[in-house]
């Protein structure tokens, strides 16, 4: 039976995402909360060894129950349940959506205005603020070197 079970296990991997979600319906008897298959693997082969030689012992479940009985878990149910896609974050240095970042460049004064999905200048829209940067130069810069939001560092 060991040997069954270390095969199955070991079979896992060689599986489609379909055949994966498929096993872990049947061994769990609800849809997977996750569809990554490094995480549908590891779950399903938790499950077959445990279903083979019985899962937790008593003394792990009751120190399982004690542990989570202290945790102050959401209601999956309730109102901490996100229910659409959360904002991107927005990248460490750069300012909020709405100001103008404004540059001198060869005698010519250069602004930006920081958008929710970019930077503008002259009417086009760019993802970052380096492609901004390398437009106006022609050359690769740091965006946030180029427009003074960080300072450059120095060799020790």
């Amino acid at each position: 039976m060991t040997s069954e079970i270390t095969a199955e296990v070991a079979r896992l991997p060689d599986l489609d995402s379909a055949a994966l979600v498929a096993r872990y319906r049947e061994l769990f008897g609800e849809e997977p909360r996750l569809r990554r298959r490094d995480w549908l693997v590891k779950r399903i082969a938790w499950r077959i060894q445990a279903n083979a030689y019985g899962g937790l012992s008593p003394t792990a479940q009751q120190h399982l129950a004690e542990i989570t009985a202290t945790l102050d878990l959401p209601d999956a149910a309730g109102p901490n349940v996100v229910r659409a896609a959360l904002p991107r974050r927005r990248e460490v240095g750069v300012p909020s959506p709405g100001t103008t970042l404004t540059r001198v460049w060869n005698g010519t004064e250069i602004q930006v205005r920081v958008l929710e999905s970019g930077f503008e200048w002259n009417g086009v829209t760019y993802r970052s603020l380096s492609a901004v940067a390398a437009a106006i130069t022609g050359a690769h810069w740091n965006g946030r070197l180029f427009f003074g939001l960080v300072e450059r560092r120095r060799g020790a």
